[in-house]
């Protein structure tokens, strides 16, 4: 029995039954309406005075891993230095560590100067930062995570994938160019990757995305399907890669977004993480 997952359904029942009635809600609009608060009066006042104030108010979660199994990451290409700064520093103070994805390559050495009394590592081909408090520890949770890539140019999506697994203390084994244009070279690999125990498979693909059916086809682990945005022409960018994975004929692929490695890696640790808790139980 998860006794904190029936705590946290148990804070969600009280949260929804204090919701105000529509009635209520229309009452209080009503009366908000005709007489303005002095603190709404404020607002206005202020936000015609600073109209381009570029102040964002932001609420890391760090108690989300704790909470759901997987850690908020911050999405850093469409953030500047000092909301990527403010957002790390929330979750550094409450978990230890923050990850921050797609970092713009102009972003990493603000970010390095920002926290140099952390350990900050860089993952160049995920595009991605994770910084460490002092002291921080990695928990191992005896997960395993398979990470392919049809190409060379799905690298970067599925080092995505891979990083985040690994965060969520999953051991992963990452093989990559073993498309099917040249399906020969997927064999030994993959025959090793079943023959250590994985517990769940990423397969990174783009043009005409067909190597996550190909795998799923063959091993007894759930397969997430990792379109990339790599193609030519009508169909391209993605599109005709998610479309045929997603029309797969092969049971046990579950498909994410175009180019998701972060969604990719942290369903497969999901998936990693449960296993290995139910294999240490049935040890015991």
């Amino acid at each position: 029995m998860n006794h904190q997952a029936d705590d946290q359904l148990e804070l969600l029942k009280l949260l929804l039954q204090e919701q105000p009635t529509s009635q209520n809600m229309q009452k209080n609009e009503q009366e908000s309406v005709k007489q303005p608060s002095s603190e709404v009066k404020q607002e206005v006042q202020n936000s015609q005075r600073y109209p381009h104030s570029s102040s964002i108010e932001s609420r890391p979660d760090p108690g989300r891993e704790q909470r759901k199994g997987a850690p908020e990451v911050i999405f850093g290409e469409t953030k500047d230095v000092a909301q990527i700064t403010a957002i790390a520093q929330g979750l550094l103070h409450g978990s230890g560590r923050a990850i921050i994805s797609r970092v713009l390559p102009e972003a990493i050495v603000p970010i390095q100067a920002a926290f140099q009394a952390y350990t900050v590592v860089v993952h160049q081909a995920a595009r991605a930062v994770i910084i460490y408090q002092p002291g921080y520890v990695r928990q191992r949770t005896g997960g395993s995570v398979g990470v392919i890539s049809a190409g060379t140019s799905d690298v970067p999506v599925a080092e995505e994938a891979a990083v985040i697994a690994e965060e969520m203390g999953c051991d992963v084994t990452c093989i990559y160019d073993v498309g099917v244009a040249g399906l020969h070279r997927l064999i030994e690999p993959l025959r090793n990757l079943l023959s250590n125990g994985v517990d769940a498979i990423v397969v990174a693909a783009g043009m005409d995305g067909a190597l996550p059916s190909v795998v799923a086809g063959w091993v007894p682990v759930p397969v997430i399907g990792l379109p990339t945005s790599i193609g030519y022409g009508l169909g391209g960018k993605g599109v005709a890669a998610l479309l045929s994975m997603l029309q797969t004929c092969a049971p046990g692929l579950s498909v994410v977004n175009i180019d998701n490695g972060v969604g990719a890696g942290i369903t497969a640790a999901l998936i990693a993480n449960r296993v290995a808790q139910a294999r240490e139980h049935h040890l015991q």
